[in-house]
């Protein structure tokens, strides 16, 4: 029975996400979506609470599991801070770079007018890596890897450097000024020569 009932879910959230991308999420009924995907209203309702809810669902489901795969890339055990920067920064923009990743962006963007709905979005996905980012940087201050900072602004600083030159050029459908891998390694080098931090045969910084 869960089987089935994830499976329904899932066709759901397909056909949602077909729709929301087709009509955009002011236009998109429920009762568009029951169509699309065969059935009643009272059945999306009974998976779903509110049209806002499945256009969060729909949006964000396709990428949290990868998105969660790249975060756990940063690992404070590593003593070696340069190469877990380095690991985590070309998944990071690799994961970002995804059409999926790519359109949820642009839906977050254009529905934000929908305060409810774009505030969720955010909570969800970007707020979220960056809150990952922000106590991996704590550890780090902890250990004395890098030297101390308000590691929320610390965070800041590596998502914008990393992203640089790359993502945005994305989002307006044209190719990236900068090769990926040469703006990851600028952007982690930039930044641990910000942050203090210094390699030692032994893989600590101070």
């Amino acid at each position: 029975m869960r089987v089935r009932t994830d499976d329904r879910r899932n066709a759901i959230i397909e056909a949602a996400n077909a729709v929301f991308r087709e009509l955009g999420y002011e236009r998109t009924s429920m009762s568009a979506i029951s169509e699309r995907v065969g059935g009643s209203k009272a059945t999306l309702y009974g998976y779903f609470k509110s049209k806002e809810e499945l256009f969060v669902a729909a949006m964000l489901e396709a990428v949290a599991e990868q998105g969660q795969v790249v975060m756990d890339l940063l690992d404070p055990s590593e003593p070696r801070v340069d190469l877990v920067l380095q690991r985590f920064g070309e998944a990071y923009l690799e994961f970002m770079a995804t059409p999926e990743t790519l359109a949820v962006i642009r839906a977050a963007v254009a529905e934000g007018a929908h305060v409810a709905v774009g505030a969720r979005l955010y909570e969800s996905g970007p707020k979220r890596g960056w809150e990952g980012m922000k106590a991996y940087l704590a550890r780090l201050c902890e250990k004395g890897a890098i030297r101390a900072f308000d590691p929320g602004i610390a965070a800041g600083h590596l998502k914008g450097m990393l992203e640089a030159g790359v993502i945005e050029p994305l989002l307006y459908g044209t190719k990236p000024q900068i090769d990926p891998k040469l703006a990851v390694a600028a952007a982690v080098e930039g930044f641990l020569r910000a942050y203090g931090y210094t390699e030692t045969r032994s893989g600590q910084g101070k």
